[in-house]
């Protein structure tokens, strides 16, 4: 078997390795989960915007950010972007956010979770 910081990859029979679900846990990256939930913002911000027919200068001044912000946030270049800063953004493109917190079940033996649930975030930007 492998194993990666976060993630927990196994090694099959069949001569592949099967992911532990988040492939930034997979890849070793420092802070996967935090990772994977700006992904998923970014992911949403970028939808609405082309569902909106946003230029790239137009959805920087929704935004407030300039033009190169916004190519990086498409090409998925996270670094400069906090999660906070992407649930302004969202907030900004006139969607609701939610943020729930549930204590971890005594049972598991899985870290502490941090997801993201970006429901009909695409239907939604289409009204």
């Amino acid at each position: 078997m492998k194993y990666a910081k976060e993630g927990r990859l196994t090694m099959k029979k069949h001569g592949y390795v099967e992911g532990s679900g988040n492939v930034y846990a997979d890849l070793s990256v420092v802070n996967p989960q935090e990772a994977r939930a700006k992904a998923d913002l970014a992911h949403r911000i970028v939808d609405i915007i082309e569902v909106r027919k946003l230029t790239q200068v137009r959805a920087g001044k929704v935004l407030g950010v300039d033009q190169p912000k916004i190519s990086a946030l498409k090409r998925g270049r996270l670094t400069d972007f906090s999660i906070e800063r992407l649930v302004g953004f969202l907030l900004l493109l006139d969607h609701n956010v939610q943020i729930t917190v549930t204590p971890k079940p005594h049972s598991s033996r899985k870290p502490p979770t941090l997801e993201v649930n970006a429901i009909g975030a695409v239907a939604a930007a289409r009204r």
